[in-house]
């Protein structure tokens, strides 16, 4: 019997364009969790596809148990064991989670689909784990963290052997990180072998037995998570030294340009934003902190004219704005880079240039005159500016990896030259090497007199990247929290507290 649950072996795949995997080899045993990493674009996605049977790879062969098989669909990926949670949810909203856990594989009884075993047993997986889930909740009325740990639950539940999980803790808070680590502690106990794919590094030292790394496609060694230090793992994926992630020149003593008080979502129950107050100084970056459901984003969706119904004062350089959608929000120089890329910021079948530039038609469009030449002009100044990976304008933003898809949202706001951005979760999803130069870009704004707002959920990104942190819980404010004193223990002791510390006002 062989060693390896599974072997992918020269694995080739090409694209108009792109050499997406050359030649790759990856190896899987059975009650292992075995690292996936690589910058954004290195084939990760792309490898885990061709186990999937989304797409054929032209060349190379897979092994399960040591036996070659064909996948050509998901069917058959389905029928050898295999089961993959992929970065972007594939649920359906309008259905229950009963229903989307079941979906395609409905139970059936004598007079139809058993409606009642779907629902029971659901609710049984539901509780096993400990997520508080009704099964007859619909889809789209869960948050993301809770919809990602649906999508957990539908993939386990198909008795798989070989599971893949693509950003498995992009969305969800520490105690469902936690309550998903136990989850996958108990099936290594069971035989099971996990590819586990993700750029948040201090994750491996937890679950991750070894570790595979690749780089423009192509594969370039597999260690040992224990025995390799963290260096190691960044210069074999970005193929150069990386000596910080973060970069940030502090500010201090500049003057308010950005004032929201009492900012309130204006519903009279299930409210998301509850009399909140704060304050931007010009070239400084605010974090926004706080678990999962605190009212982060929503507060900024009402400052951005995305909340209908909301209230409160916004004023810009001491004059009240009047925002009521978000185009008010942009002509006062307001923008803001949404969390969700796919459903709320990217025109996926579209191209990279009708992407960069649809805030911007007015810089190359005149008397119904489009100016290709500028038009490409810009699309190309952003591509520059933020390092995005595409084989031409005209690529679809769709076909693009994660990271590259961020970046082109970043550069479409950038173009607008706002004096307000809004960033919600920046680097979600994106690698060590474009983190790192989406904070330099982000330190460069604020040298230009720019003033950053960033709603993040990694500590270690609020924490060296700002110069202030207003933390919340439950909609309101708790306290805030000047660069030299943040620390994790300060952030996590103001987000899970009832007790509204009143932030000291800046003094203009």
């Amino acid at each position: 019997m062989s060693e390896y649950l599974l072997e992918m072996k020269n694995i080739s795949k090409s694209f108009p364009g792109v050499k997406a995997l050359q030649n790759v080899n990856f190896q899987l045993r059975a009650g292992e969790v075995h690292a996936l990493l690589g910058e954004n674009g290195a084939g990760k996605s792309t490898l885990i596809k061709v186990l999937g049977g989304i797409y054929h790879a032209e060349e190379g062969e897979i092994l399960i148990e040591g036996r070659p098989v064909s996948i050509h669909n998901v069917s058959d990926a389905r029928a050898n064991g295999i089961s993959i949670i992929h970065q972007e949810l594939v649920l359906v909203p309008h259905m229950t989670v009963a229903e989307n856990i079941y979906l395609g594989r409905e139970l059936m009884g004598p007079f139809g689909i058993d409606s009642g075993t779907m629902l029971r047993k659901s609710q049984e997986m539901l509780d096993r784990f400990g997520l508080g889930i009704d099964a007859g909740d619909l889809l789209g009325r869960l948050s993301i963290a809770q919809q990602q740990m649906v999508e957990i639950v539908k993939a386990i539940s198909f008795n798989c052997k070989i599971l893949v999980m693509d950003e498995p803790t992009s969305s969800i808070s520490d105690r469902e990180v936690s309550a998903l680590f136990e989850i996958m502690r108990n099936l290594v106990k069971q035989g099971v072998g996990i590819v586990y794919i993700s750029h948040k590094m201090s994750e491996l030292d937890e679950v991750c037995d070894r570790v595979t790394v690749l780089r423009d496609g192509m594969y370039v060694g597999t260690r040992v998570v224990k025995e390799t230090p963290r260096e190691e793992l960044i210069r074999m994926m970005v193929g150069r030294e990386l000596s910080s992630y973060y970069v940030r020149d502090h500010v201090e003593g500049t003057d308010v340009v950005l004032k929201c008080e009492h900012i309130d979502d204006g519903r009279k129950t299930r409210k998301r934003v509850s009399d909140v107050s704060f304050e931007v100084r010009r070239g400084e970056i605010v974090g926004f902190a706080g678990l999962v459901g605190a009212g982060r984003s929503e507060t900024l969706e009402c400052v951005f004219g995305l909340m209908p119904g909301s209230t409160g004062r916004v004023s810009l350089d001491g004059k009240e704005l009047s925002i009521h959608t978000p185009v008010d929000a942009m002509n006062a120089g307001i923008a803001m880079v949404p969390e969700n890329r796919k459903e709320e910021g990217l025109y996926m079948v579209q191209s990279v240039s009708f992407n960069s530039t649809i805030e911007v038609l007015h810089e190359f469009i005149r008397r119904l005159r489009v100016s290709k030449a500028r038009e490409a002009e810009i699309t190309q100044e952003f591509i520059d500016k933020m390092h995005t990976r595409t084989p031409s304008h005209e690529q679809a933003v769709g076909n693009l990896s994660g990271g590259n898809q961020q970046k082109v949202m970043i550069g479409r706001w950038l173009a607008t030259k706002p004096r307000i951005l809004i960033l919600d979760e920046p680097t979600r999803g994106v690698d060590v090497g474009a983190k790192a130069e989406i904070y330099e870009i982000m330190n460069d704004l604020t040298k230009q007199g720019v003033s950053i707002i960033m709603i993040s959920s990694e500590l270690p990104e609020i924490i060296n990247m700002s110069d202030r942190v207003y933390v919340m819980y439950d909609g309101r404010v708790t306290g805030c929290i000047n660069w030299q004193d943040l620390s994790q223990e300060a952030i996590m002791r103001l987000a899970t507290t009832e007790e509204t510390k009143t932030a000291q006002p800046i003094k203009s």
